[in-house]
């Protein structure tokens, strides 16, 4: 169940980020500019294996056990539920991204609609919430002494997510292209950088639209 759960998420994800690359010419946007820098094209490549081994291990130590037919446990329906949910979050998000950057009309735009309203990275949430709901599950199958490992993958994911590579970089990235205008710094302070604020979701029900050009 763990390792479905996780070729579901690995799959759609991956799916996403080559086809995205094909949009962009073939062209990773992201290590465009480490090409050039041996030593930090390494490390981000290091840190990017290092995730992919640690979000993975749960599965890889529950695959090395006996198999053994067990039934369901509320934990593993409550975590399921949990990454269902994250999944969604970040499937939508990443689809709504996608048809917002591909309108010439809001070429220069900064995103504000859909999830984007309620959280400045709609799509990183949901990347933790799913690990965090699959760790409930690799947790109920691990043996006691070793259901420590399950936490492994949500933590390491929001650490690098939140303090690494992608939270500060884009935020540093936003701030310099759009800072200079009042509606993306009033949309900064009105809306959560991971956890929706109540005024979001009050705003969002409210069916308030957003989206300021450049």
């Amino acid at each position: 169940l763990v390792s479905a759960c996780f070729l579901a998420w690995s799959g759609r994800l991956g799916y996403f980020l080559f086809s995205r690359i094909q949009r962009d010419g073939g062209v990773d946007r992201r290590f465009a500019r480490l090409r050039t820098n041996a030593p930090a094209f390494l490390t981000a490549w290091t840190v990017q294996g290092t995730w992919v081994y640690l979000v993975g291990l749960p599965a890889y130590v529950l695959n090395t056990m006996a198999a053994e037919d067990t039934p369901l446990t509320a934990l593993d329906v409550l975590g399921l539920l949990v990454w269902a949910c994250g999944l969604a979050v970040q499937a939508v998000a990443d689809a709504q991204k996608t048809a917002f950057r591909a309108d010439p009309l809001r070429k220069g735009q900064f995103i504000t609609t859909g999830l984007w309203a309620l959280s400045r990275h709609p799509n990183y949430l949901g990347e933790i919430t799913l690990h965090c709901g699959l760790a409930l599950v690799a947790a109920t199958g691990l043996p006691p002494g070793d259901r420590l490992i399950a936490v492994v993958p949500p933590l390491f994911t929001a650490m690098l997510l939140l303090f690494v590579s992608g939270v500060p970089l884009l935020e540093k990235a936003a701030d310099k292209r759009w800072g200079h205008l009042e509606a993306y710094r009033e949309y900064k302070e009105s809306t959560g950088m991971l956890l929706p604020y109540p005024s979001s979701l009050w705003a969002a029900l409210a069916g308030a639209p957003r989206a300021k050009r450049e």
